[in-house]
């Protein structure tokens, strides 16, 4: 289990509004679990057969999309300040933050779901 850090308070789980936005209980749980470098929680927000596609390379199923994130969270220590959910869309713009060039970005996130998790996630 990786570094813990406080969610700030528009990150609660569960379709609570708090803040200015409200964010599906998985996506709170995934923003919550980034921050947290906590790759298995991470991975746990995605279905079994779920698929990231994120800098031109695609990773399959909840094991690779564990290794990918931990992988990332050694390297980068990403975190995630949510700045906009659309439902209708199901993207996520969130700022990034890590050790990486050019940090802090502004990425969207484009879900798909799939009872309750996610089933696709793509980060441009």
């Amino acid at each position: 289990m990786g570094r813990k850090r406080h969610c700030r308070a528009f990150r609660l789980c569960g379709n609570l509004k708090s803040g200015y936005m409200s964010l599906p209980k998985v996506i709170a749980e995934l923003v919550e679990a980034q921050d947290n470098f906590d790759s298995k929680a991470y991975a746990n927000c995605f279905t079994e057969t779920a698929v990231v596609f994120d800098e031109g390379k695609t990773f399959k199923g909840k094991a690779e999309i564990e290794d990918w994130i931990e992988k990332a969270n050694k390297e980068y220590q990403v975190t995630m300040n949510p700045l906009e959910y659309s439902e209708m869309k199901q993207t996520l713009k969130a700022e990034i933050a890590g050790s990486f060039p050019g940090s802090p970005l502004v990425l969207t996130y484009h879900y798909e779901f799939r009872d309750g998790l996610i089933q696709s996630l793509e980060i441009v």
